[in-house]
């Protein structure tokens, strides 16, 4: 089982993190790279981060 640093909850389903789009940022050749952090849905403390692919045109329609 993994458990929380922060409060010692047992993360053991998807309810029990909370993922967050931290920021966009417009790089090279007009794509977006969205930037996620996954904390705990009990007490909030950040316990992970990372960044998704990037989409193209940067989201543009």
């Amino acid at each position: 089982m993994v458990h929380c640093p922060g409060c010692g909850t047992t993360l053991e389903d998807e309810t029990d993190i909370e993922f967050t789009d931290r920021d966009s940022t417009i790089g090279i050749i007009n794509s977006s790279k969205r930037f996620y952090t996954a904390s705990c849905a009990a007490c909030g403390r950040t316990i992970g981060s990372g960044v998704a692919g990037a989409r193209g045109n940067a989201g543009a329609a």
